[in-house]
């Protein structure tokens, strides 16, 4: 047996509406929406989005012409509708409380990865609420619930921004650390490449004399003394001379650097 359009549809069975809405509807429960027909006004919401859910739950809140309002989950009346408000506005100050509380990069992302969802569905609640006020003026109930879903929307929206803000500052002095400290650590190998420079030409000729360093004194006829003089003066002058090109051919790639970055 085929079922019928009014068998799929997820509006509670019992409910006396335009056979239209369970027709629009069908099994799921799609974008928010509102929908209008023969006097009857339909409110197709979701519920507060939950941390890493993937569908949203739909709720749903009818109004007879007779101006009985009646929903799937929160029971009768337009205070049904409230209640729907309020949990928004509790999860929102709930974030606005983990916010302030707030210190780290991650802790940034994790209020925002909450509220993000949060944002969108209240933006869209109030749109609902707006569309549902358009098609039927004269239900005056639904200027109060939309003056708050607005309040709500707007309060995600600065909370929104202001987390968001927060997040990239911290980005930024995150990454003024990461800096410095390659700036340091350039720094210092600077240093050792210089003093490397500096000492290498002694290093070398004492590494190569120094295996017999009387013998080398005699060949070049000088005495122990003097010629080790002569060889440490020599590997300094070298070392200067070496040094020089180093600071050079690093002076050369720093303004290579930023001449690349101009461009």
């Amino acid at each position: 047996m085929v079922d019928t359009p009014a068998e799929k549809s997820i509006l509670p069975s019992m409910w006396q509406v335009p056979q239209l809405f369970r027709n629009r509807l069908g099994s799921t429960v799609g974008r928010q929406r509102a929908m209008a027909a023969d006097g009857h006004l339909l409110l197709v919401l979701h519920a507060p989005p939950k941390p890493d859910e993937q569908e949203r739950v739909g709720r749903f809140h009818w109004r007879s012409p007779e101006g009985e309002w009646n929903s799937n989950e929160l029971g009768k009346g337009v205070g049904a509708l409230a209640k729907h408000l309020d949990e928004f506005e509790g999860r929102i100050a709930a974030l606005d409380r983990k916010e302030e509380q707030a210190k780290t990069a991650e802790d940034y992302f994790a209020v925002l990865d909450q509220l993000a969802p949060l944002y969108r569905a209240a933006r869209n609640l109030h749109a609902v609420l707006q569309e549902a006020r358009t098609m039927f003026p004269e239900y005056l109930e639904i200027i109060e619930l939309r003056n708050r879903a607005y309040a709500i929307e707007r309060t995600a929206e600065l909370l929104f921004e202001g987390t968001k803000n927060s997040l990239e500052f911290h980005l930024a002095q995150r990454a003024e650390v990461q800096a410095k400290s390659s700036q340091r650590m350039a720094a210092a190998a600077h240093r050792l490449n210089i003093l490397a420079a500096f000492f290498f030409p002694i290093v070398t000729l004492m590494a190569i004399l120094g295996v017999d360093f009387a013998r080398a004194a005699e060949n070049f006829g000088l005495a122990g003394d003097v010629f080790f003089v002569s060889v440490l003066l020599l590997g300094l002058v070298a070392g200067g001379f070496l040094t020089y090109f180093v600071v050079q051919a690093e002076d050369d790639s720093d303004r290579s650097g930023e001449e690349k970055t101009r461009r």
